[in-house]
């Protein structure tokens, strides 16, 4: 029985695909009932993505490139369960891969920043600075803004 069908589309900026993508894969996996549509156009823009960042052939073994690049052959969409939990698995791979390099330095470099321009301000007595250190988005600007700065003006050369 069908419960109802959840598309799998990509768009233009990374952070909206990942989390629709991981949305959906998580949807696939909570039920055996829902159904994942996968197109073949969607599937062809993952696998390139996958390539540029130099990701397909480093996280996929042969056998979960092959079944990519047969799915994109052969369908159009797929409508197989199996098949779409087969590519789900394989999707979840990718996008990890795609997201761990800001990941890690958002965990590294952003905690290890808010730390330190914690301690900073209150030992200037800013109290509430002790609160930064668990604020996620201060964190993520902190580890943005330092892999924008060009190496010759960092300041903490000894994050990474």
């Amino acid at each position: 029985m069908r419960v109802g069908r959840k598309s799998f589309s990509l768009s233009t900026h990374e952070e909206t695909f990942a989390s629709r993508a991981l949305a959906a894969v998580q949807m696939s996996d909570s039920t055996s009932q829902t159904h994942l549509r996968l197109t073949k156009s969607e599937i062809v823009k993952m696998r390139a993505k996958a390539i540029r960042r130099g990701i397909w052939f480093r996280v996929l073994t042969r056998a979960e490139r092959a079944y990519i690049e047969l799915t994109i052959k052969v369908l159009n969409e797929v409508r197989s369960h199996f098949l779409a939990k087969v590519l789900t698995s394989i999707i979840r791979r990718l996008l990890n891969a795609l997201e761990i390099k800001v990941a890690l330095d958002v965990r590294k470099v952003g905690h290890l920043l808010a730390q330190k321009f914690s301690r900073i301000a209150q030992s200037w007595g800013n109290v509430s600075a002790g609160q930064w250190v668990k604020d996620r988005g201060f964190i993520q600007y902190l580890a943005v803004t330092y892999m924008n700065t060009p190496a010759m003006f960092k300041v903490y050369p000894s994050l990474r």
